[in-house]
C-alpha cells in the first residue's frame, strides 16, 4: 500500500532480490495503471507490474501487506485486513506508540482503532524478535528511534549509566523528509547547509522514549535533537550518557550485547563509523568512547534511514513473521563510494 515513496521504492527494491518473497500489487491512486518501472527507472527488468488503485479483495489474497503510506491511512484498513487474515507491517507511525491520547497529541488526529494498540508488535528485531515472529501487526520503527534506541538500550539495560541527561544528537539525510514536494528540501535549500529543527518536540521522541522506558522499567530523561544534512541518505546519531558505574567496560557491554545480531556492527574501540559505511544495507554500525576517561560516554550510531531505519527493516521483521531466514533478501554490501 502506497508504493510511490522514497521508502516504498526501497521496499520494492529489495524485495524484487527477495528470494522468497513475490510483490502482487503495488497500490497508488494517482499513478494507478503506470508500469512501476515508467516512475522508478532502476527497477526495470526486475518488477513487471503497474500500480493499482486500492483494492480490498485484491489485498486481503495477501500474506502480507506492507504500508508505505502517509501517517493516518494503515490505520483505518488495518482492522478490515487482519479479520481476512492477512499480516500487516506498517512503516508509518500508526501503531508505534501504545497510548491514542499521546498518539493524537503528536499527530494531530483521533486513532482509528486504538483497540489494536495494544496487539502491534513493535518491530525492532533486537529487541522483540520472539514477538514479531507470532505478531499479525507490526509496527515498523522509526529511522531516529532505530539509531537511537540501538544505540542506547545495551547501557540502560545493564543499568551503566544515568537514565537521566540522555542526549540524542542526530543528522538525517533529506530522503528522510519523503518524497513530497517541499521547499524545505529543494536543492538550493538543502544543498550546502545544516541546519536542527523541531528542537521544541519531534514525533520520534515519544517513540524512543517509550522504547528506552520499556528497557528500564522507569522513566528516561532525553533531550533529542534532529538535524537535516545536505545529503540524500542516512542517518547519524552522537548519544551522550552519564556514567553510573566508573567500573564499567562499555566496549566488552556492547560487544556481548550485540554478538549475535546480524545487523549490529559494534566497531573496535575508538573507530568513528560513516553513514557511507551503511549505504543501501541494512546494517546499524556502532562505536562507543570515553573521552578523557570522564564520566561521559558517547556512542555513535549509523544507519541507512531507508533501510534499517524503513525498508530494510520491514524486510527483516517479514523474514521473522514467516519463518524465512532473518537476513534473506538483505545481505547487499554498502555502496562505496
Amino acid at each position: 500500500m502506497g508504493g510511490t515513496g522514497y521508502t516504498g521504492v526501497e521496499l520494492l527494491r529489495l524485495l524484487a532480490g527477495h528470494p522468497q518473497a513475490r510483490v502482487e500489487v503495488i497500490t497508488s491512486r494517482g499513478e494507478a495503471g503506470r508500469p512501476v518501472a515508467d516512475l522508478f527507472p532502476n527497477l526495470r527488468g526486475h518488477l513487471d507490474i503497474a500500480f493499482s488503485a486500492p483494492d480490498s479483495g485484491r489485498l486481503a489474497d495477501c500474506d502480507l501487506v506492507f504500508f508505505a503510506t502517509p501517517n493516518g491511512i494503515a490505520m483505518t484498513l488495518v482492522p478490515e485486513l487482519l479479520a481476512a487474515g492477512v499480516r500487516v507491517i506498517d512503516l508509518a507511525a500508526d501503531f508505534r506508540l501504545r497510548d491514542a491520547a499521546l498518539w493524537k497529541r503528536w499527530y494531530g488526529m483521533e486513532h482509528a482503532c486504538p483497540e489494536l494498540l495494544a496487539e502491534a508488535v513493535y518491530g525492532l528485531p533486537e529487541v522483540n524478535r520472539t514477538a514479531i515472529a507470532a505478531a499479525r501487526l507490526v509496527a515498523n520503527p522509526g529511522c531516529y528511534p532505530t539509531a537511537v534506541q540501538l544505540g542506547l538500550l545495551p547501557l540502560l539495560q545493564a543499568g551503566v549509566v544515568e537514565p537521566v541527561g540522555l542526549v540524542a544528537d542526530c543528522k538525517s539525510g533529506v530522503s528522510g523528509a519523503g518524497r513530497k514536494a517541499s521547499v524545505g528540501t529543494l536543492l538550493a535549500e538543502a544543498g550546502e547547509n545544516f541546519k536542527a529543527y523541531a528542537v521544541p518536540g519531534h514525533r520520534h521522541l515519544p517513540e524512543i522514549r517509550q522504547g528506552l522506558e520499556a528497557a528500564t522499567a522507569g522513566a528516561v530523561g532525553l533531550t533529542f535533537v534532529p538535524h537535516l544534512t545536505p545529503m540524500i541518505r542516512g542517518i547519524h546519531a552522537t548519544l551522550y550518557a552519564r556514567l553510573r558505574d566508573e567500573g564499567a567496560d562499555p566496549q566488552a557491554l556492547f560487544e556481548q550485547h550485540y554478538r549475535d545480531e546480524p545487523f549490529v556492527d559494534v566497531l573496535p574501540a575508538g573507530a568513528h563509523p560513516e553513514t557511507r559505511s551503511v549505504k543501501g544495507a541494512n546494517h546499524c554500525r556502532i562505536a562507543v568512547h570515553r573521552p578523557g576517561d570522564g564520566d561521559t560516554l558517547v556512542v555513535l550510531s549509523v544507519i541507512d534511514n531507508l533501510v534499517k531505519g524503513a525498508a530494510g527493516q520491514a524486510v527483516q521483521n517479514m523474514n521473522l513473521m514467516f519463518g524465512l531466514d532473518e537476513t534473506s533478501g538483505l545481505q547487499a554490501v554498502a555502496l562505496l563510494p
